[in-house]
């Protein structure tokens, strides 16, 4: 029995307890039962020193009385959360009728409320609870962590996959070549533009970088071809964004860019391919992706001709809103080309193929 007491002390001492009272004959009370149970006791009896140390020091658990000068409990509460949601608080009071205990605690997340006793009988079982509940959150903390590197590591090594296939793509598309890259950034400048979140932005980045990934089942003559493709090979070609589904459908790790790999070809007036819908049908992000590929595609040369003109480009996409284009998306992609125009310029030295 001895032993074991002696194993719970020492498991015990790596756990550190402010005790905050104006009173120094409550912590002076208070030292014994807790240096019995085998924590480090911390005593102050100044309010705003407290918030200090806390600020600067590393503990557990406080111990807070609620009638102080020059500030009451709440108050220092209040200060701590600024700087710390964690830190696990017992609200320890005798002015039962100077605090409304539940919501005290729900306002500011106080773990626990006692009411001052002399034997403090109260105060030590919540004690023993707050740290059974510090462990379990600290063990949880510690599954999430291993969980977020699982999957980071996870994430990592699909990307890297699906990396090399679109490299694949590249060989044997010339033109892809840069596109995808250019298309991805071009993408994130409309989703900035636009104010979208950084969530967002990274869909809107990995999307564009893999949205012609089912290109890598397209036959390579076609996709070589030099001039314009027949009837037949364009429905060849039509079928990349169904391929591309195919291929990052079952991942789960990349579920976000499935509408923009299967619907960057649909267009706002329902033409557009492979299902033909259109307006806020189309998924918001594959609506971005379309104008940013197109831009692209205007923007670069091809075999059969030079690259467009910027104010031929601008004219198409002005045109294209309400057709081709969502209308919001395109005024978005005209104000940057008005507006940030240096972003752009960038992209396309970064990413020239």
């Amino acid at each position: 029995m001895k032993r074991l007491t002696k194993e719970i002390k020492k498991k015990n001492k790596k756990y550190k307890i402010l005790a905050v009272d104006d009173d120094q004959s409550v912590i002076d009370s208070l030292a014994k039962p807790i240096k019995k149970m085998g924590y480090k006791l911390v005593g102050c009896t100044n309010p705003n020193e407290a918030i200090e140390r806390i600020e600067n020091e590393h503990f557990d658990l406080m111990i807070l009385d609620y009638m102080m000068d020059p500030i009451r409990g709440d108050a220092v509460v209040e200060e701590i959360r600024k700087f710390d949601k964690e830190l696990y608080i017992i609200l320890f009071t005798g002015h039962k009728s100077l605090v409304s205990p539940l919501k005290t605690i729900k306002k500011l997340s106080i773990q626990a409320y006692c009411e001052k006793e002399d034997k403090f009988d109260q105060l030590l079982l919540l004690i023993e609870s707050a740290f059974k509940s510090i462990e379990q959150m600290q063990i949880i903390k510690e599954m999430n962590t291993e969980l977020k590197e699982s999957k980071e590591k996870l994430e990592k090594a699909y990307l890297e996959t699906i990396e090399m296939l679109r490299y694949t793509v590249e060989l044997k598309d010339a033109y892809t070549r840069g596109h995808s890259d250019r298309v991805a950034a071009y993408s994130v400048l409309i989703g900035e533009e636009l104010g979208l979140y950084d969530k967002d932005l990274r869909v809107l980045n990995i999307g564009g970088m893999f949205h012609d990934i089912g290109k890598i089942g397209i036959p390579d003559t076609i996709l070589s071809k030099k001039g314009k493709l027949s009837d037949s090979e364009y429905e060849e070609i039509k079928k990349h964004p169904i391929i591309g589904k195919q291929i990052i459908a079952n991942s789960t790790i990349f579920r976000d860019i499935v509408p923009i790999v299967y619907s960057h070809h649909e267009r706002y007036d329902g033409e557009g391919y492979p299902q033909g819908i259109k307006g806020k049908r189309i998924p918001f992000l594959a609506r971005i992706v379309a104008v940013a590929d197109a831009f692209d595609a205007m923007t670069s040369k091809r075999s059969y001709r030079d690259e467009l003109d910027l104010d031929v480009v601008k004219n198409n996409i002005i045109e294209g809103a309400g057709k081709q284009f969502d209308p919001e998306v395109a005024e978005a992609m005209v104000r940057i080309l008005d507006n940030k125009f240096d972003k752009i310029k960038e992209i396309k030295l970064k990413f020239a193929s």
